[in-house]
């Protein structure tokens, strides 16, 4: 099986109850879950049904977040998955790929690309 190479960002299609959004992802080996912007869950109704938390550490310290689960489209996979909810509106990126993806799909990261 052929591997898909990811850059460090890549263009993703985020499919929520109230349509889709096309954002850029950072992707994040070092992350062991991917998580999502708070706000932009909330405008495709991704935030619904929350009834699960996940502590996460991060740099700016160990948080309780609310986990949804995302239906993604990333280089042509439509893969769904955990996303826990962030509050990314001062970060570049609304969206991080983490590990829990990465590991789903035969993805190989290239830094150059």
């Amino acid at each position: 099986m052929e591997r898909v190479i990811l850059g460090l960002t890549e263009r993703v299609t985020i499919i929520g109850a109230n349509g889709e959004k096309e954002v850029t992802a950072r992707i994040d080996t070092g992350a062991t879950a991917s998580s999502i912007d708070i706000s932009l869950a909330e405008e495709l109704g991704l935030n619904a049904t929350v009834d699960r938390f996940k502590i996460v550490k991060s740099a700016s310290g160990t948080k309780k977040r609310s986990v949804v689960m995302v239906k993604i489209k990333l280089n042509g996979a439509v893969i769904e998955e955990d996303f826990t909810l962030a509050e990314r509106s001062h970060m570049t990126y609304p969206i991080l790929i983490g590990q829990n993806i990465l590991k789903k799909g035969n993805f190989l990261i290239d830094p150059n690309k």
